[in-house]
């Protein structure tokens, strides 16, 4: 399996990258297929696809920022079971996230991730893909050291209509910082990250803007159990 970075719209693989995209998620976590020339060109911004035979098998876009030493999985895509294309992915993004941190001269504190909460959104196909059901990918994320953000997490719809998504957690893997310990994170962090990682998204449903304005009066969000 090849683990290959796409950086424009044109290049042959993102087609299938986007297929499989629509295949696997809901509506209004897809974004349109031309709004990704754009966000593709900006170097934060890394999407990578694993490859098997010149096919798309699986997907993952991430980012780093290393004013707040964190980064942020906006998905994974395992688009079929069987090939370890799970583990392919997670190893080779951690890897290459440390490359990043390092040559930013900066530390990996952890990482965040949205799940969906199949207690509140019940069944979702998520492409007939049976590694891609919400109850194992709870399982493998918290295998991996993720853990569940004490938060009513609500966020805008990638649709750009300002509608609120409900039905997923926030979570976060401790990995260099000191949250491994304490099972806490800074409020004022979480509620950065999303004021940063949302502003592309103009926009935006009331209950988000109340959801960070809570944390920000709060001091710090507890992990828990996922």
């Amino acid at each position: 399996m090849d683990y290959h970075r796409i950086t424009h719209i044109e290049d042959p693989y993102f087609r299938q990258m986007h297929e499989l995209m629509k295949r696997v998620f809901p509506k209004e976590e897809v974004l349109a297929y031309e709004l990704w020339a754009e966000p593709l060109q900006d170097p934060s911004i890394r999407v990578f696809v694993a490859v098997l035979e010149g096919e798309v098998v699986g997907a993952t876009e991430y980012r780093y920022y290393p004013d707040m030493e964190i980064a942020m999985t906006d998905f994974t895509i395992i688009g079929r079971d069987g090939l370890g294309i799970g583990p392919f992915l997670a190893s080779r993004r951690m890897a290459d996230l440390r490359e990043v941190a390092r040559t930013a001269g900066r530390r990996l504190d952890g990482m965040l991730a949205e799940i969906y909460n199949p207690e509140e959104t019940g069944e979702l196909a998520f492409g007939g893909v049976k590694s891609m059901n919400p109850y194992v990918r709870r399982e493998v994320l918290a295998h991996l050291g993720y853990r569940k953000l004490e938060l009513d997490y609500v966020h805008p719809s990638w649709q750009i209509d300002g509608e609120a998504v409900h039905g997923l957690d926030l979570c976060y893997m401790p990995i260099d910082g000191e949250a491994a310990q304490t099972n806490e994170v800074p409020a004022s962090l979480i509620a950065t990250f999303l004021e940063t990682y949302y502003a592309v998204l103009e926009a935006k449903p009331k209950e988000w803007y109340e959801m960070v304005e809570q944390l920000r009066g709060q001091d710090k969000l507890r992990l828990l159990a996922i």
